[in-house]
């Protein structure tokens, strides 16, 4: 595994961990995190982050998988771009639904 690729792996990695942490800050409990602007702008930045790790990581190596490459990149995009279209309660749904299922992934790349 090249130094650039596992960079990426890790940097997600530590992205997720933190996401970890707020989940725990609000109880991980969705009013909590609705009523806390702070926790939710970390959160957006966060996948903000991985959704331009997992880009830059797919762009070295196009043949790695990921169940929802498409999605992750597109949800960047739009926080990036249509930040005033972000719905809590979408943001909260791939917290608690998509992101255990990156960790998994993330992981598997990172053992091969």
């Amino acid at each position: 595994m090249n130094a650039k690729y596992l960079k990426y792996i890790l940097d997600i990695q530590s992205i997720l961990g933190e996401i970890e942490e707020i989940k725990i800050r609000v109880g991980n409990n969705f009013i909590n995190y609705k009523n806390d602007f702070i926790v939710k702008r970390a959160v957006e930045r966060d996948l903000e982050i991985i959704g331009e790790a997992v880009k830059k990581l797919t762009e070295q190596n196009p043949s790695i998988y990921l169940s929802s490459v498409k999605k992750i990149i597109g949800l960047r995009n739009m926080i990036s771009h249509a930040y005033d279209a972000i719905d809590d309660e979408l943001i909260w749904a791939i917290i608690q639904k998509d992101i255990p299922i990156l960790q998994e992934e993330i992981q598997n790349l990172k053992d091969q």
